[in-house]
C-alpha cells in the first residue's frame, strides 16, 4: 500500500489514480503548511512541489513569501493565486503552464519556468535579480521577458527565429541554443558573461554575435 507521505515527499510521484479521499488528504495538508507559513511571519522557504496539485489553494495569492517559493513538478495550467512577491528564487518549473500570467510581479533573486508548454512570456516580471530560466518551452517569440536580468538568461530549445524581446541587458550569460533562428535581431546589447547560440538553423559566427552585442565573456556559435 503506498503511504500519504510516500506521495507527499517523493521527489517523483508515482503515475497513478489518486483516490478521492486522498486528494482531500494533500488538500488539508497544502493549507495546513500554508496557515503555519503565514503564523510563523512567512520569512522562510515556501515548498509546495511534487504533491500533484492542478491549481495553487486561492489563499497564496496575498501572502508575501520571504524566502523561496517552490510549486514546481505539479500538475498546473496557471499560476492564479501565486504570492504576489517573492523575495527568494521563484520556481514553477516541470508543470503544464501554458502562459506566465498571475505571476509575481516581484522577486528577490532567481525565476525559473523552464519545461512548461509556454508559448508566451508575457506576465513575466520586469526585472529579475538572479537568473531567468525559460528554455524547453514552446517559445516562438521573447516577448514579455524582462528587459534586465542580473544573471542568467536561458531561452535554449525552444522555437524562436529571432530574440526579439529579449532583455537589453544580461549580467551574466545568454543562451539560446537549439531554436530556429535565422536572425539575431532584439539580441540583448550588453551580456557580461558568455553568448550561447549553436545548434540553430542557422550558423552565426562569432564576428555577426559581436556585432550586435557587447559580449564580455566568449561566444560559442
Amino acid at each position: 500500500m503506498i503511504k500519504l507521505k510516500d506521495i507527499l515527499f517523493e521527489n517523483n510521484p508515482p503515475n497513478l489514480l489518486i483516490p478521492r479521499r486522498l486528494e482531500g488528504r494533500i488538500e488539508k495538508y497544502v493549507q495546513a503548511k500554508i496557515q503555519k507559513y503565514i503564523k510563523d511571519g512567512g520569512v522562510e522557504n515556501l515548498d509546495l512541489s511534487g504533491l500533484g496539485l492542478i491549481k495553487l489553494p486561492s489563499n497564496l495569492k496575498n501572502i508575501e513569501v520571504g524566502g523561496n517559493f517552490n510549486c514546481s513538478k505539479n500538475k498546473l495550467t496557471s499560476l492564479q493565486d501565486a504570492p504576489k512577491s517573492v523575495r527568494g528564487n521563484f520556481y514553477c518549473d516541470f508543470n503544464n503552464l501554458i502562459s506566465l500570467d498571475y505571476a509575481p510581479t516581484r522577486v528577490g533573486k532567481n525565476f525559473y519556468c523552464n519545461n512548461n508548454e509556454l508559448t508566451s512570456l508575457n506576465g513575466a516580471p520586469t526585472s529579475v535579480s538572479g537568473d531567468f530560466y525559460c528554455g524547453r518551452n514552446n517559445l516562438t517569440s521573447l516577448d514579455g521577458a524582462p528587459t534586465s536580468v542580473d544573471r542568467d538568461f536561458s531561452c535554449y530549445d525552444n522555437n524562436l527565429a529571432s530574440l526579439q524581446g529579449a532583455p537589453k541587458s544580461v549580467g551574466r550569460n545568454f543562451n539560446c541554443h537549439s531554436n530556429n533562428l535565422t536572425s539575431l535581431q532584439g539580441a540583448p546589447k550588453s551580456v557580461g558573461g558568455d553568448f550561447y547560440c549553436y545548434s540553430n538553423t542557422k550558423k552565426f559566427t562569432i564576428d555577426e554575435v559581436r556585432a550586435v552585442c557587447d559580449v564580455k565573456g566568449n561566444v560559442y556559435t
